[in-house]
């Protein structure tokens, strides 16, 4: 196998993780509902009111509560894991293929700066 088809696998792998055990878990629940309207494009213009009049820059408003990030990392770990349990299952194998129709048109990865040593594994 070359080193182009090794790459191709683990980025079609990557994909179909990405779909199977992120995109369609509760992340889905907590992007749906309506985006606010920005005019400038950049959310500066957007504000949240809290109920105790607080007016906070849409930019510095945490979108998500401690209860569900929690909930969100257990059910993506708990998918992740299970995912690796099954790769080696024609039935599962199966499924990957199904959803890799869809993550196929994504944009191809690339190594994660952090991850590769060459920075923070925090946030990028």
């Amino acid at each position: 196998m070359t080193e182009s088809d090794e790459e191709r696998i683990v980025a079609n792998l990557a994909k179909a993780m990405a779909m199977i055990c992120v995109r369609n878990t509760r992340l889905e629940d907590l992007h749906a509902g309506p985006v606010p309207v920005s005019r400038t494009g950049d959310y500066s213009d957007v504000f949240v009111l809290d109920a105790e009049g607080n007016r906070i820059p849409w930019a510095e408003v945490s979108r998500l509560d401690d209860a569900e990030m929690r909930d969100l990392m257990r059910q993506v770990v708990n998918r992740l894991y299970t995912f690796h349990l099954r790769l080696d299952d024609p039935d599962f194998q199966k499924v990957i293929i199904r959803w890799l129709s869809a993550a196929r048109r994504w944009d191809d990865p690339e190594p994660d700066p952090g991850l590769m040593g060459k920075g923070d594994i925090h946030h990028q």
